[in-house]
Parts: C-alpha cells; structure tokens; sequence
C-alpha cells in the first residue's frame, strides 16, 4: 500500500491511534538540518533516517491514519516574519477536533479531542506561539484543513527527493487573520514562559 515496503508497513500498521503516531512521532529525533540545507523529507526517508521536523512529521503522521481509513488533513499555521510557520494533522474523536503535532519544544504539542471547531483548535496554540524573546507570532491559519487524498500522484510518500509540492500546496490553501483588525501588539509571554519555552526535547547532538 502506498508504494511502502512490508517493514514500513509493519510498523504503519501499529500506528492505528492518534496517541500512538504521536508517541511515536516524539521517539524520532529532531530534523534540525545541520548540514545547512532545508529538507521536506518523505515518509520513507523519515523512517529510514529518523529526523523529521514539523511538516515531515505531519506526513508521516497522515500516512498512518490514512492507512487506519482516516482522512489525512494538514493544517497549516502562519506566523509573522520574525518567526517560523507550523503545520499539524488535525483528525475528529467524539465530534471534536485534537491535533497531532511533531515539535522540538514544549509549546505547540499535541491536542486531546477536546475542540468543537477548527477555529478553536487553532485558537489554542495561539499562546504558546512565541518567539525567542516572546513576541507572540501566529498570524493565520488554514480553516480547512488540506486532505492529502486530493494529490492524485502518490509519490511523496516514499520519493527520495524532497517533497516540496506538500508545503508549497499548503501555502496556497486560504488563510484567515488571527489578530483582529487594529490590535498588532499581543502582551509579550513572560520570562518564565520563555524560560520553558526554550526546553528541548532533542539538542544538537539528538538527546533527549
């Protein structure tokens, strides 16, 4: 299925919950691509290599509930210039939306099916979205999350390129405005927010 081999799907098939891939996703380290270039690795090359950053992560994490008969959906986050955008796989429990999330800090993790809307699933990172001196940086987000069984052509999946028509796909879904209009200054999170979010779970050398 999906072009994968009998091991990647052994270890797909075991992802059959959304705790689960998030479980799994937090045992793979950090992408953090010190070689200097920018990746949008596959899911094969996410299991074979054990990096991934956010978007990667949200792939594979779409594979596997799409192999479990789920829809797989990407919802993109945008964040002001001085800091970085964020993609999550939101996915329905009980008629609420919760949110799978592979992140290297403390802030934008995953989220118990507990949200009534999209919206307000969105609206729940929105504090925890700050920067390095706690200026609170998400802007837009997709109200829609995209369905990544729209892409007739199934290679990302297990190309050994990188995959950059998913996240360029993504840019051009539409986005709505966070901030309402006239209100450009958020408070700015404290020190001892900061001071958390400045906790890793994977460092340089890929420890946790």
């Amino acid at each position: 299925m999906f072009g994968l081999s009998k091991s990647e799907i052994s270890i797909i098939r075991k992802l059959n919950t959304p705790v689960k891939i998030q479980d799994f996703l937090e045992t793979i380290p950090e992408n953090m691509e010190t070689d200097g270039e920018e990746t949008c690795l596959s899911p094969r090359r996410v299991l074979r290599e054990r990096r991934a950053h956010c978007i990667e992560g949200a792939m594979l994490a779409c594979v596997a509930l799409w192999y479990h008969g789920e829809s797989p959906l990407l919802m993109d986050f945008e964040a002001a210039d001085y800091d970085e955008d964020h993609v999550i796989v939101p996915f329905r429990r009980y008629g609420r939306w919760g949110a799978i999330s592979k992140t290297n800090h403390h802030m934008l993790r995953y989220r118990d099916p507990v949200y009534r809307t999209i919206g307000e699933l969105a609206m729940s990172y929105f504090h925890e979205y700050f920067s390095n001196n706690g200026r609170k940086s998400l802007r837009t987000y997709t109200p829609k999350p995209y369905n990544l069984k729209t892409i007739k052509d199934k290679s990302w999946i297990t190309s050994e390129k990188n995959v950059w028509v998913i996240p360029e796909t993504l840019m051009k879904q539409k986005h709505v405005k966070i901030l309402p209009q006239g209100f450009r200054s958020p408070r700015r999170s404290d020190p001892i927010q900061i001071k958390a979010g400045n906790i890793a779970q994977w460092g340089p050398h890929q420890e946790k």
